[in-house]
């Protein structure tokens, strides 16, 4: 009856680019239910349901070797545009929720107001 992990994807919008983009951020997993394969396991059926309704493209930043699990890849800054400045350029990572591989994003990106912290990125 209580919940143990959250996975939150947020729409984002890149100015000149007519796909469809979510955000991961952010991923939780209650301590004491860590390393059981639970936030894997949440992701993979997150992007599932985002594949579900024709979303395009994910975004998330943190570890590339957690997140390169569930097919996230590190991508440059000129490729998929972050919204802030990054201080782990490293963390960023993106993967194609299609058939087609991932371009580069046009335009400018715009996230949601909760995540235009500059602490968080």
């Amino acid at each position: 009856g209580a919940i143990i992990a959250a996975a939150i994807f947020t729409r984002m919008r890149y100015s000149g680019d007519p796909r469809t983009v979510f955000i991961l951020s952010p991923l939780a997993v209650a301590p004491s239910h860590q390393r059981k394969g639970i936030g894997q396991q949440l992701v993979a059926h997150a992007l599932a349901a985002l594949r579900g309704i024709g979303v395009e493209v994910a975004v998330t930043y943190g570890d590339p070797a957690y997140y390169g699990k569930a097919g996230f890849r590190p991508v440059s800054h000129d490729a998929v545009p972050a919204p802030l400045p990054l201080s782990y350029p490293h963390g960023w990572l993106a993967q194609s929720l299609t058939s087609q591989p991932l371009s580069p994003m046009a335009g400018q990106p715009e996230c949601a107001e909760a995540l235009r912290d500059a602490r968080y990125w």
